[in-house]
């Protein structure tokens, strides 16, 4: 385990690489769903209702998978896991890419997150195992930048895709890139087993109750439902909000994501290295406050120019930067060795099913009067979005507290 906070050595280097790359296709696979449904809606003739539904079916599903092979996490060979759900994430992605109507895409949105939502549980228990806590603000800069090449790469190639071919070309490029990464790891990264020598309960089951029902586990798992509640409230809809209340003409989107990405890009190993330096709390601290003016004034906008546009996401994805990191990297230091996996895998399985709730409750608030009208009440949505946000930033002290107290 790297502790020394200065140097990583080679092969912690292409850890880090590999599991950022691997977040790539996950995110991806994720994140292009929802600037697709300017596209999918009505492509499909599907309703705002009906699209949170899809986007939330992976959520439910992954929150499902997660929580059932939580109890498992710590029993097995980290990389074994990881090949696993990888290879059945990959076939997820393909059928995807291959269904042509409503339904269809339901089922294979549940498929996807049935194996995609464990893999984040496995990477960051990867992490954690690998890297020490001081030099983990780090880290989770360089693999959360996934978001951010997500945005740069995927989502523009992923929209020119859709928009000039069709919309299951992006989930085929994604499955394509995911084989390569898949053959990557299995050739290239080291078993991890370390966690297998620790005393732990026999029984899989047993031990996903005794993690679930820490007291302190707990409020780390209370923490993550308000935090993904934020983001997944006002992702879905961005797109169509841009496209029909802001007036940014559909070419024109990729544009906004590619910029945005490359400032996050930039700034997301500034912001590790600064959550290491200053303190991780104090960055989720300033990332919060940000996040809850610029959702506020993101979801007020009328017809902008592009350039202001880009400018208020730029600022505003910064700020989730920031809280993405600074709570990832806390949030990792919660558990103990022996729990490491069945408490990522809870917590990951919370994540998922939160963020689905909170990204059909959004489909509920907001409403299209008709096809390419402007949405209502997306305002609404930032209202709560930034109340939650202001919610977590007082559990997270406690958490903070906590986990200064033992490291």
């Amino acid at each position: 385990m790297n502790t020394s906070g200065q140097h990583f050595s080679t092969y912690e280097k292409f850890v880090i690489a590999v599991l950022a790359l691997l977040q790539f296709t996950v995110v991806l696979d994720f994140m292009v769903l929802s600037p697709l449904g300017a596209i999918l809606m009505p492509g499909l003739g599907i309703s705002t209702s009906q699209f949170g539904l899809v986007v939330s079916a992976y959520a439910f599903s992954a929150g499902a998978s997660g929580l059932c092979a939580a109890g498992f996490a710590d029993k097995f060979d980290r990389k074994k896991m990881l090949l696993f759900f990888y290879t059945g994430f990959v076939c997820g992605t393909l059928y995807c890419g291959m269904v042509s109507s409503y339904l269809p895409l339901l089922c294979a949105r549940v498929v996807t997150g049935i194996f995609g939502g464990v893999i984040g549980s496995i990477s960051f228990a990867i992490i954690a195992d690998t890297f020490a806590m001081q030099v983990r603000g780090r880290v989770m800069g360089v693999v959360q930048m996934a978001f951010a090449a997500s945005q740069v790469l995927g989502i523009p190639v992923g929209l020119y895709l859709a928009t000039h071919l069709n919309w299951h070309a992006p989930f085929l490029m994604i499955a394509a890139c995911a084989i390569l990464i898949g053959v990557i790891i299995a050739l290239k990264l080291k078993p991890i087993t370390g966690h297998l020598k620790e005393k732990n309960d026999k029984n899989a089951f047993i031990h996903l109750w005794h993690t679930a029902s820490n007291p302190f586990y707990m409020r780390g798992f209370a923490a993550t439902i308000l935090l993904a509640t934020g983001g997944f409230m006002i992702m879905p809809f961005s797109t169509a909000f841009l496209v029909n209340n802001v007036l940014v003409p559909e070419t024109r989107l990729s544009e906004i994501f590619f910029i945005t990405g490359v400032a996050s890009i930039v700034t997301g190993p500034y912001l590790g290295q600064l959550a290491d330096k200053q303190g991780k709390f104090r960055l989720f601290i300033f990332g919060s406050i940000l996040s809850m003016i610029m959702v506020v004034i993101y979801t007020h906008l009328g017809p902008t120019p592009l350039p202001v546009v880009i400018l208020i996401n730029i600022v505003l994805y910064t700020g989730i930067s920031s809280r993405m990191i600074a709570s990832s990297a806390l949030i990792s230091g919660v558990p103990e060795m022996k729990d490491r996996g069945a408490y990522m895998g809870i917590n990951s399985s919370i994540q998922q099913v939160s963020g689905g709730i909170a990204a059909f409750v959004s489909g509920l608030i907001v409403y299209q009067p008709s096809k390419n009208a402007p949405l209502q009440h997306f305002d609404i949505v930032g209202y709560v979005t930034a109340s939650t946000m202001l919610v977590t930033l007082g559990m997270m002290f406690f958490i903070n507290r906590q986990v200064s107290k033992e490291k």
